[in-house]
């Protein structure tokens, strides 16, 4: 019986400080990590939230200019909001329009960017040559290319000097494959026409794509190469199949990366000159009371899109599986 009491107190004193080790760890990564953010909650805090109450504030208000300068804010309720909706004939077809753009990127570019990091991820020569490719239309968005790709120059200038002429007068640079194409690739298949219309906008949707799948291949990336290579070695030897080991290891493991890639896809939609509710927003702020009703508008789309996320990140994560690692 003594002895039994000292192996308990021996285990107990054993166990304790090993507790307290990991809780003083868990406590520095948690410190390390609000130290990390802090810069950015302070700027959150200082710069963006009063531009967020000031944008709430004029969605809910009329203003009038004082001569001589200055302006006073006449409380109007909801006002601004109807005559979005129910005044503004072009607002709520706009809103459905860029709703529409939304749900057919999202599956387009989550397709080709897993597509790619799997190709991407196995052994082949010039692999970081392929990777640096893919990745640099991300690093030229950003810059004067963006500019020309809004303003659609390239796209204009093909059509006008060297667009193929089909014979009907008109130009066929800005169009990859026809309807008429797919419908005869798919004719002894049963596929109905939406889907045969979707697979046209993609295809001649493909330059947008790509420039918008860079950064969703490097996190599809990691997650391929956070997968332990023992797996995979296992499952040849149990003689499973490249699409049983795609299916049953692969996408699993990185179906975290597909929750995290759908929701950066739909706020990265958010600064894209293609974005045409927040073109159309621009164009409503410089009209007279623009600045009122943008500001109802924005935050009406940016509701839904919120609504949106949040239906993604509810349905996603009833599939998602997060693989435990044992202490």
């Amino acid at each position: 019986m003594t002895n039994e009491v000292k192996m308990k107190d021996l285990t107990g004193a054993n166990s304790s400080p090993k507790k307290r080790k990991i809780a003083s760890l868990d406590r520095r990564k948690a410190r390390s990590g609000w130290l990390f953010v802090l810069p950015f909650l302070i700027g959150f805090a200082i710069i963006y939230l009063p531009m967020i109450w000031d944008s709430i504030t004029l969605s809910f208000n009329k203003i009038h200019i004082i001569q001589g300068g200055g302006y006073w804010l006449e409380f109007v309720g909801f006002e601004n909001y109807s005559k979005a909706l129910f005044v503004d004939p072009n607002f709520v077809q706009t809103l459905v329009t860029g709703l529409q753009n939304l749900a057919f990127d999202i599956p387009a570019i989550l397709i080709f960017s897993l597509f790619m990091a799997v190709l991407l991820n196995q052994k082949m020569a010039g692999r970081a040559l392929f990777r640096a490719i893919f990745f640099i239309p991300v690093i030229l968005s950003t810059g004067i290319m963006e500019t020309i790709e809004a303003s659609d120059i390239l796209g204009t200038y093909m059509e006008g000097t060297s667009g193929i002429d089909d014979g009907s007068g008109s130009s066929a640079a800005a169009e990859i494959v026809s309807a008429v194409d797919v419908e005869f690739l798919f004719q002894n298949m049963k596929v109905g026409t939406e889907l045969t219309q979707y697979v046209v906008q993609m295809v001649n949707n493909i330059y947008n794509i790509v420039n918008r799948s860079g950064v969703q291949m490097l996190i599809f990336l990691s997650g391929l190469q956070s997968i332990s290579p023992a797996i995979y070695e296992s499952c040849r030897i149990d003689g499973a199949t490249a699409w049983e080991t795609f299916w049953k290891i692969t996408f699993p493991m990185i179906s975290p990366m597909i929750l995290v890639n759908a929701v950066y896809t739909v706020i990265d939609s958010f600064t894209t000159n293609s974005n045409v509710v927040m073109s159309y927003i621009k164009t409503v702020y410089s009209e007279t009371d623009g600045q009122v009703v943008s500001s109802a508008m924005s935050w009406m789309y940016f509701l839904i899109i919120a609504v949106i996320v949040g239906l993604i990140v509810a349905i996603c994560s009833a599939f998602v599986f997060y693989s435990r690692k044992n202490d």
